[in-house]
């Protein structure tokens, strides 16, 4: 009797290192296997990264790609006129072959843009249109 519960107990700890050993490879595959892969999607954008890409900095700030320098592993970008250098490893996503979008003007920028002949001219077409109604 004494031998055949000794021998069970030991079927038992063998059971729960196999558990073990199973829990451990799944974990590898539910938690680390993704990381590597978004990893490895992340060089390839960074490496095909070129001039005139609308980027995404980690902070952020939207720009257009003015120039890259391997050498130093550094991007300049264009926003909006202001040129700032960062690491290459700051850019978070990008839009390749895009253009940054450039601000579009509301109608009452436009109009305080225009010079004082054209205003005259459309505050005369207003005042028309208001003394039809």
């Amino acid at each position: 009797m004494k031998l055949l519960a000794a021998s069970s107990g030991v079927g038992g700890n063998s059971m729960i290192f196999i558990f073990f050993i199973l829990m451990i490879v799944l974990m590898y595959f539910t938690m680390f296997r993704p990381q590597k892969k978004q990893e490895e999607q992340r060089k390839k954008m960074l490496n095909a990264l070129k001039v005139g890409d609308a980027v995404t900095t980690i902070g952020g700030l939207h720009g257009t790609i003015d120039t890259i320098d391997d050498d130093n592993q550094t991007i300049v970008l264009d926003c909006d006129g202001i040129y700032l250098t960062f690491a290459r490893s700051a850019i978070r996503g990008s839009k390749v072959g895009a253009t940054a979008a450039k601000p579009t003007t509301n109608s009452k920028q436009a109009e305080a843009e225009k010079p004082e002949s054209e205003q005259s001219v459309s505050d005369t077409e207003a005042d028309a249109n208001n003394e039809n109604k």
